[in-house]
């Protein structure tokens, strides 16, 4: 049966119409049923699908016609769904935690102490310099270091663990086959090859504006602190925050200028409770 209903899992995340959300209450659905046998109707009662109810009833029905070839073929890119041992603990305990997740690279670093690092996309030399200060520091104490590919803090997060013999696992708000920003298309195929990328969006999948909030709960959802190395006010490295602040997870952010606005955000989060980072003793204190 768990076979059963992790084709089922896959199915539904390759559909158009239903979001995560709509997934889950499908499988708790199917679990207590003891069945996956949903027609589209079925689903879209128990998902609570409304405005995208076509949308998602045409999708159902193409991939009920295609599924079994269309699930041989995305198995050679790799999956997990919420139901697998493998699928990370920490992960399973957040509000609404993706039911499935497409993989590259090595699942062993899931089993590791991870903490998020993320900040300003158009970092300032400063935030820069943060950066690559404290995150060899945070990997020598063995940290996996958790990120969003991408540009600005998070790739040189990345970097800066991959070039200290670290570990990283980076997260997309795309498919495993969408490079976004593709200026970072070599970083991210570097990591599926000795690292780990992980994704809820089936491959094809672009970058839309509502995917990286979607991305940062997986961040601070993974990772048992987050460190916000510099972040504007209303920047989407305080929504990661904010999520690990929702998981009882610790916050750390790095001071600033009080001059430089990328610095507002970091200055906020102090503010509101998050531990002011000056030295890797600040983070290794609490975790």
């Amino acid at each position: 049966m768990e076979i059963l209903q992790r084709q089922l899992l896959f199915k539904l995340a390759v559909c158009q119409g239903i979001g995560n959300l709509g997934i889950l209450k499908v499988l708790q659905e199917a679990i207590a049923q003891k069945r996956v046998d949903f027609s589209s109707t079925e689903i879209i009662r128990i998902a609570e699908i409304k405005k995208y109810r076509e949308l998602f009833e045409q999708s159902w029905l193409h991939h009920t016609i295609h599924s079994e070839a269309l699930y041989i073929r995305q198995c050679q890119h790799q999956f997990m769904t919420i139901l697998d041992a493998v699928y990370p603990k920490l992960l399973r305990e957040i509000y609404n935690p993706p039911a499935i997740l497409f993989y590259r690279g090595n699942l062993q670093l899931l089993s590791r102490r991870k903490i998020g690092i993320v900040g300003a996309r158009y970092a300032t030399s400063y935030g820069l310099r943060v950066t690559e200060a404290l995150v060899p520091k945070i990997v020598k104490e063995g940290f996996t270091i958790v990120s969003g590919l991408a540009k600005g803090i998070d790739s040189r997060s990345h970097e800066m663990a991959i070039q200290n013999g670290g570990q990283t696992i980076g997260i997309l708000g795309t498919g495993l086959d969408v490079y976004y920003p593709y200026e970072k298309k070599e970083l991210q195929q570097t990591m599926k090859q000795n690292q780990l990328v992980l994704t809820e969006y089936v491959n094809g999948s672009g970058p839309k504006k509502y995917h990286f909030p979607a991305r940062n709960r997986i961040i601070a959802g993974l990772s048992l602190g987050v460190c916000v190395m510099e972040a504007r006010k209303n920047s989407g490295s305080l929504i990661t925050a904010q999520a690990a602040m929702d998981y009882g997870r610790e916050v750390f952010a790095v001071p600033g200028s009080i001059f430089q606005s990328f610095s507002t955000g970091c200055h906020e989060l102090i503010q509101d409770g998050a531990k002011c980072v000056q030295t890797i003793d600040d983070i290794c204190e609490e975790l």
